[in-house]
């Protein structure tokens, strides 16, 4: 059997057409659905949560904007992150801000969190190529369904959060689950349990 190839757009039609849309992101020209469910959006609503009180405490020059696309420049792909921590005072030098919430340059980005859906090879395998390439100097991955490949998460699979802090020009990885308290750089006070995290996805049903 014949697969045809998908049909290809450029990362400017897709900011035409789907630019609004949380459904999609773009990959090499690709459409991605990103097929969000209620618990992935109540994970992604308490990281951010937890962050903007961070920001708060810290009285950092951060802040977590409700819409925001990544243009890689010099390709076809645009990322929409879950969660996405930007310092205000590089905005300045984002040539497309001010007419559209897009980011280009990996100054402007403190931290980008995903949380793992059914495409979780694109969290895990090219989005950490590509965020380390833009610079970015932390990345989460909230797995809290434990659906990441065992090279990932290890063996036996099981809810994983894994924190990319950039060295150099490659992230160094490190995992928490159940009880263990989140190591971040950019929050170094952050007092927030893997755990916790797990158990917002659920109302009634917590995590032992």
């Amino acid at each position: 059997m014949i697969q045809s190839a998908p049909n290809l757009i450029s990362v400017d039609e897709f900011i035409t057409c789907y630019g609004d849309d949380n459904r999609y992101e773009l990959i090499d020209g690709e459409l991605i659905e990103m097929e969000p469910t209620g618990p992935h959006e109540q994970v992604a609503a308490f990281v951010g949560r937890k962050l903007n009180v961070e920001i708060d405490r810290q009285d950092a020059t951060y802040f977590i904007p409700h819409r925001c696309l990544i243009k890689l420049l010099g390709t076809e792909t645009a990322f929409r992150p879950d969660v996405i921590v930007l310092d205000q005072t590089q905005l300045i030098n984002e040539p497309l801000w001010q007419q559209e919430p897009i980011i280009t340059l990996g100054n402007t980005i403190k931290l980008v969190v995903e949380v793992v859906s059914s495409n979780w090879q694109n969290d895990y395998a090219r989005k950490v190529e590509d965020y380390a390439i833009l610079g970015i100097p932390e990345y989460w991955i909230v797995d809290y369904l434990g659906v990441g490949g065992r090279e990932y998460i290890g063996k036996p699979k099981q809810p994983t959060i894994t924190i990319c802090t950039l060295v150099e020009d490659e992230y160094q990885k490190r995992l928490f689950r159940s009880n263990d308290l989140l190591v971040s750089l950019i929050f170094p006070e952050l007092q927030l349990t893997a755990k916790q995290i797990f158990n917002s996805s659920t109302f009634g049903t917590m995590i032992a």
